[in-house]
């Protein structure tokens, strides 16, 4: 059964943020929110906890998971990153967006595209997903919480209490933070290209061709 635990949208409780981030060092499962939506996270190189997430959105090897970071100079620990580049993710981080950049050697093989050595990256605007990320002093590796068969995420933590009670260890409400997933822009291609048009603004970005 998952524990549940309330958690202050503006000012988060740290006696709950240090209990999440307990889970999650234990290897848990967590559903936390963002400032686009919901998300299911575990600890990064938890091979198992990154197994049951695949089984929960039903997942293939090919899906790109993300890794939520702090800030940009962690996100240059996991991610190669240029001068336009981190420019480009300076003006638009924190916000709601997940851009898609090579990998770096510090992640673990397994997290990656099996012919594209890629990694999802992002730094979300939300006061709860900060608070867990400075208290776990690490990422989070994290996929959009959207069921098999659902066109959009949860967003009503009593509901996602229903469905997946037996499959994560935590769920946090936090309240109401959004429908729409994040807009993905793929930092690889040249130009940067939009592969989904989410909440962040995908006009100043090349469209697929």
């Amino acid at each position: 059964m998952a524990q549940f635990f309330q958690i202050h949208p503006v000012n988060p409780q740290p006696r709950l943020v240090r209990r999440c981030v307990e889970i999650l060092l234990a290897g848990g499962i967590i559903v936390y929110p963002t400032d686009s939506s919901y998300a299911l996270g575990c600890q990064l190189g938890e091979k198992d906890a990154m197994e049951r997430i695949r089984r929960i959105r039903a997942l293939d090897d090919k899906h790109n998971f993300t890794l939520v970071c702090r800030d940009l100079s962690e996100i240059t620990t996991y991610a190669k990153i240029d001068n336009q580049a981190f420019r480009l993710l300076k003006s638009l981080t924190p916000g709601p967006y997940t851009f898609i950049h090579e990998a770096t050697k510090q992640v673990p093989r397994r997290m990656l595209h099996p012919k594209r050595k890629a990694i999802g990256i992002r730094v979300p605007d939300n006061e709860i997903c900060r608070a867990l990320l400075s208290e776990l002093n690490q990422p989070i590796l994290s996929t959009t919480l959207i069921l098999p068969g659902d066109e959009h995420p949860l967003t009503d933590p009593e509901e996602m209490r229903e469905v997946l009670d037996k499959q994560v260890d935590l769920i946090i409400d936090g309240g109401f933070c959004g429908l729409d997933a994040t807009t993905v822009v793929d930092m690889i291609a040249e130009p940067p290209t939009v592969i989904r048009v989410g909440k962040g603004d995908a006009g100043q970005f090349a469209a697929p061709a």
